[in-house]
């Protein structure tokens, strides 16, 4: 059996990705658009670009560490099924709940970022048997590739046609769907292409993590450089890799059109914008220290854990918050919210002032049980843990 240590700087990008999650979500309870022409609020949504494409890949990158752990690629296979539609489940049932409070789920529910992670880690699982150089490659080239491929596979009802059928919906159109045997109607967010591709690519990334600190350091360096670059080439000229153009359309400056990528389904630009600035500060990350790093470094060490917590922790606070401020407008706070929401109840939408302090709030709070469980998982070593 291989041993690895803990890497520092992946706990603490992991971490840094979780307080950036908690303003995104605390945004969607807010009220407050999902990005705008006013800088404060397109960047308060910009910002939290960075979670996805990081949780995914850094998802593949400790599958390929624990898979050097256990030693056993069959031992690396079973987890990463059981653990995916592990995942799966919860996101369809609690955290749909958490994110409604309701049980309405004949009428909707959602496939999120963790119902994606789950099922882009079972099709990891038969991957992984493959060299880690060819899976990362073959998830390069579904970065690279979707956007090409994706209006000739899925044809003009691409994002969600009537007529697209509920794997293409899955695959790459989104949009909803109805489960077989439930009656669910499914609103599928995070399409597998290209999410599976950004696991592969973290799972290969495993490899450059296992590497001499030092070389280790130059290869983010450059890779991270490089992705950046070629964001900066591809949306200028806009040959190719989004289907959103950036040049100014009289509502929003042109300096945060060129940022404004497409996440849903996330396009080469997006992914490239994001991704190549965390493999730049990746390196930067390995002699941390303090105790910024040391909050970080916690949530990094139980991410899922956090993720369990924070959704229901962040909806209960705002649903308090309007009853002493909206009373009237509470029953927005337990509806079909927030994939699904009606609009905006007037005088409901927070400040951003307040947006950002709820998020401290929320982020410091959930410090606490978290420094716990990552304890817990140390001293413990329970096999239960390793599923959250």
């Amino acid at each position: 059996m291989s041993t690895t240590r803990r890497i520092l700087s992946l706990d603490l990008v992991r971490g840094a990705v979780m307080v950036l999650m908690a303003i995104d979500h605390v945004r969607v309870y807010a009220g407050v658009p999902a990005g705008g022409p006013m800088p404060g609020v397109f960047f308060t949504r910009w910002i939290t670009h960075f979670c996805a494409p990081a949780f995914v890949f850094l998802a593949g990158t400790s599958a390929y560490l624990y898979g050097r752990k256990v030693g056993s690629r069959t031992a690396l296979a079973k987890f990463l099924v059981i653990r995916g539609l592990w995942l799966v489940l919860l996101e369809l049932t609690l955290l749909r709940f958490a994110w409604t409070f309701n049980f309405d789920y004949a009428n909707f529910t959602f496939a999120g970022v963790i119902w994606v992670i789950g099922w882009s880690m079972v099709i990891l699982a038969a991957l992984q048997f493959l060299p880690s150089r060819v899976v990362a490659a073959i998830g390069v080239a579904i970065i690279v590739g979707h956007n090409a491929v994706g209006p000739n596979a899925f044809g003009p009802n691409l994002g969600g046609g009537d007529s697209a059928s509920w794997l293409q919906r899955v695959l790459y159109a989104g949009w909803t769907f109805q489960l077989a045997g439930l009656g669910w109607t499914v609103v599928v967010l995070y399409t597998l292409i290209p999410w599976v591709g950004v696991m592969a690519a973290g799972y290969g990334f495993g490899e450059v993590m296992q590497l001499a600190p030092e070389k280790r350091r130059r290869l983010c360096l450059a890779i991270g450089i490089a992705a950046v670059l070629l964001f900066i080439i591809l949306r200028a000229t806009g040959i190719y890799g989004d289907p959103r153009s950036w040049q100014p359309s009289g509502q929003q400056p042109s300096a945060l059109g060129f940022l404004n990528t497409t996440k849903y389904p996330a396009s080469l630009l997006f992914l490239l914008m994001t991704l190549g600035p965390v493999l730049i500060i990746l390196q930067f990350l390995e002699n941390a220290h303090g105790r910024v790093a040391r909050w970080l470094s916690v949530f990094g060490h139980v991410p899922f854990f956090y993720y369990l917590l924070h959704i229901p922790f962040i909806h209960l606070v705002a649903v308090l918050i309007s009853l002493v401020r909206t009373p009237d407008s509470t029953g927005w706070l337990i509806g079909n919210h927030p994939m699904m929401p009606a609009d905006v109840p007037p005088g409901y939408m927070w400040s951003l002032p307040m947006l950002y302090l709820v998020t401290a709030l929320v982020v410091i709070t959930l410090y606490f049980p978290c420094r716990w469980f990552a304890r817990q998982k140390v001293e413990a070593r329970r096999r239960w843990m390793q599923f959250l």
